[in-house]
């Protein structure tokens, strides 16, 4: 089985621009098998699905909340009938899935290649757009919203914490002085004014563009991501069959620090440095399989760049 994955490894069939990450990885841990039954919580581009189908006579429920997602599965629905089953919904409210017990559930958090290629979407400052970076735009408020009401604080968490932006008391002081005269509802408004306050020998010297990080972060604000995470994992664990592998990728520390808190409590290991819990009072749930995140080898990061960020973490529920 590893062959036939190494050899379609960065390849989505008939998905143009949707290259998934870290597939001959998962695939090899999520195993899929005839009969069995599988949930992709974040179809995206349906790469993963994709793959899950065509290596086993299974079925994949697949779940995302973005619009155009919907499109995409249509594909899968024709090439595949009955063992593709496609719902739009957010996995936080995965609870009220009417679908499982599953053999397996995947997760690959962050924007999808798709929503950051879609310029009129607003993820990307590569273009002229409205400032919205909404996963799913008819829920919830822009960024260009956001950033007009935000606090002080949400705006220092934000950019300080889910961006990990160093120069972000300058990008504070500078949205709050920029919204007072409306002047951030374009992605290229936003981009040029965080251009402004980068220092030059930041701006000359950096490989990433001085907005990347900010954008991310403000994103992460936007959809409450990590606020998803913490709610959907525990949400998906209790959906998975009693030997059923969980696996989830993340390109962020901070999705991968609640994955990876989450994955040892269950397993019944300490937390993080601070967890003094004697043994008595850990329940183990579930088995880690990775003990340390998989991450991407040369080949791949050489054929697609974004899976140089990408971790994957596995656990298999026991109890």
């Amino acid at each position: 089985m590893i062959s036939v994955i190494d050899s379609l490894v960065g390849i989505a069939p008939d998905m143009e621009g949707h290259v998934p990450v870290l597939a001959a990885e998962t695939l090899e841990h999520l195993a899929p098998r005839d009969g069995g039954v599988y949930l992709d919580c974040t179809f995206g581009g349906g790469g993963h699905t994709e793959l899950m189908l065509e290596l086993a006579n299974c079925t994949v429920v697949a779940i995302d909340q973005d619009p155009q997602a919907v499109l995409r599965s249509e594909r899968l629905k024709e090439r595949f009938g009955d063992r593709f089953r496609f719902h739009r919904m957010n996995f936080d409210t995965l609870d009220q899935l009417d679908e499982g017990p599953f053999d397996g559930i995947l997760f690959d958090f962050g924007v999808s290649s798709f929503q950051l290629d879609e310029v009129d979407r607003g993820f990307s400052f590569r273009g002229e757009a409205p400032l919205d970076m909404r996963m799913n735009p008819e829920a919830g408020v822009s960024a260009a919203q956001w950033l007009a009401t935000a606090s002080r604080s949400d705006l220092i968490h934000a950019l300080r914490v889910y961006a990990e932006e160093k120069n972000w008391r300058k990008i504070v002081d500078a949205i709050l002085a920029a919204r007072e005269k409306n002047e951030l509802t374009t992605t290229t408004q936003l981009a040029d004014l965080i251009l402004s306050c980068t220092p030059a020998r930041i701006r000359f010297s950096s490989k990433l563009h001085p907005a990347t990080k900010a954008f991310q972060g403000i994103r992460i604000a936007v959809n409450d991501e990590i606020g998803v995470i913490e709610r959907g994992l525990p949400a998906a664990f209790e959906k998975l069959k009693v030997g059923g592998i969980l696996a989830a990728i993340s390109f962020h520390s901070l999705e991968d620090r609640v994955a990876k808190n989450l994955f040892r409590r269950w397993a019944g290991r300490p937390e993080g440095a601070h967890d003094n819990r004697p043994q008595d009072m850990r329940e183990v749930l579930a088995e880690l399989i990775s003990r340390r995140p998989i991450t991407a080898g040369d080949k791949e990061v050489a054929q697609n760049p974004r899976s140089r960020s990408a971790k994957l973490r596995v656990i298999k529920k026991v109890k």
